[in-house]
């Protein structure tokens, strides 16, 4: 039975003074193969003098903030030297590793992007810059691969969310978790989106991942940003998945679904889903009779509204108006409390949409001249008396109110529009 020998040396064989000794008998030579791999009739090696380098951690290395680079790889000329790294050549270029690891590297024309956890940076390929003496960049071709690292202006980086990033011609969207930002990178540089109307909700809800993913991709057939923040807790009750439309500049709609992939391939966007009851490809915007079916799951449209004229005032709204399709319903009306300063809905909402408007506010819409109508009717008492209350009687007392408008999509074929909501009211008093 032959016995497994550690061997020290590279492309040697052992020459045995003592058969029965093993590898580390001091007794052993270890004759170095002349030939390459030590295979018949290939190169071979004479005597000279040897280069050789010592390496005092022989193992692997991760440098989480360098790029290194190989040989070139062509497929037209058979020419393949990925697996060559000549530390004769400059292949290694580093960042500043007090600004996070490398998350994400994007080539655009002959530019580098990088995507660290805390900034952004963008390297020239195959070219390097000389600065005049007034400190202008002069762009010149050189045997660079990567050239010189230049940071964009901003302390923005891409978290450890690789996955929230999306471009769309010049525009490369992404999330940055640690300052609770949307970014947009365009030739103008760097743009905190968020802060089109929704700061607050993304610094509220980027906190509280905890770890977890943002899902990100482009909808080529809306023209949106869409992303998609999937917590680690409660996973299933707290992600939340919107778009940003860059023609109105603004976060336009939530969506009723959980994506684990977003793309889009020609003129159509796809998302993907791991769930094991629906898992699979999922074709968006696609003419379906009924609209928010996602991963065949039928979902309602909703609308929120507030109405909040003369906000110092004292207000009873007596009637709930919209412009739209016939579809529409109220679904909750909601005011500022009586007799508690800032405190919201006083009146407790039923569940489900049927018991809303058999027992509490009666919103039964009434078409006139291409509108509908309905009187806030209150059915329910108020402590205190504030509200005479009766079939008869209508208007619900408030600094503001909000209003949620819903449509159940399976109802109707078509698109359930909703162009304008409105209300009218009388000054009252507390």
């Amino acid at each position: 039975m032959a016995a497994e020998l550690n061997i020290k040396y590279y492309n040697t064989y052992i020459l045995r003074k003592d058969s029965n000794a093993g590898a580390g008998n001091v007794n052993n030579w270890f004759v170095e193969e002349a030939r390459i791999k030590g295979d018949y009739n290939k190169p071979f090696a004479g005597i000279s003098p040897r280069a050789y380098l010592l390496t005092d951690t022989p193992g692997q290395q991760i440098l989480r903030n360098s790029i290194i680079y190989s040989g070139i790889f062509n497929s037209r000329t058979g020419i393949n030297e990925t697996n060559q790294f000549s530390i004769a050549n400059d292949i290694t270029r580093t960042v500043d590793p007090a600004k996070g690891t490398i998350q994400k590297l994007y080539a655009e024309d002959t530019n580098l992007i990088i995507f660290q956890e805390r900034k952004v940076n963008r390297a020239l390929i195959d070219k390097d810059a000389i600065y005049t003496a007034e400190g202008q960049p002069v762009t010149t071709s050189t045997n660079l691969v990567i050239g010189q690292i230049t940071p964009y202006a901003g302390e923005f980086g891409i978290a450890t969310n690789p996955e929230s990033f999306a471009v769309y011609g010049y525009r490369k969207y992404f999330t940055d978790a640690n300052k609770g930002s949307v970014m947009r990178l365009s030739q103008d540089g760097l743009t905190e989106i968020s802060n089109y109307g929704m700061y607050d909700w993304f610094r509220d809800n980027l906190a509280t991942l905890f770890g977890g993913k943002i899902v990100g991709g482009w909808d080529i057939h809306n023209k949106v940003y869409t992303i998609s923040l999937q917590p680690t807790v409660n996973l299933e009750a707290d992600y939340r998945t919107l778009g940003f439309d860059e023609t109105t500049l603004g976060w336009t709609s939530f969506f009723s679904y959980m994506p684990d992939h977003l793309f889009s391939l020609g003129s159509n966007f796809y998302s993907i889903t791991d769930t094991s009851l629906a898992g699979g490809i999922y074709q968006h915007h696609s003419d379906q009779v009924n609209r928010a079916n996602f991963y065949g799951t039928d979902n309602d449209s909703r609308v929120i509204t507030i109405f909040n004229t003369k906000p110092s005032l004292v207000k009873s709204f007596q009637t709930i108006n919209y412009e739209g399709g016939s579809n529409w319903r109220l679904q909750s009306l909601t005011t500022s409390d009586q007799d508690t300063v800032n405190a919201i809905a006083v009146y407790t909402l039923p569940a489900s949409l049927a018991d809303f408007e058999d027992n509490y506010l009666k919103n039964t819409f009434k078409p006139k001249e291409d509108k509908y109508f309905a009187n806030l009717i209150n059915t329910s008492p108020v402590a205190g008396g504030e509200v005479i209350w009766g079939d008869n009687m209508s208007g619900v007392k408030g600094f503001f109110a909000t209003a949620t408008f819903a449509a159940t999509n399976t109802a109707t074929s078509g698109a359930n529009e909703l162009f304008a909501v409105s209300t009218e009211f009388t000054e009252s008093s507390y």
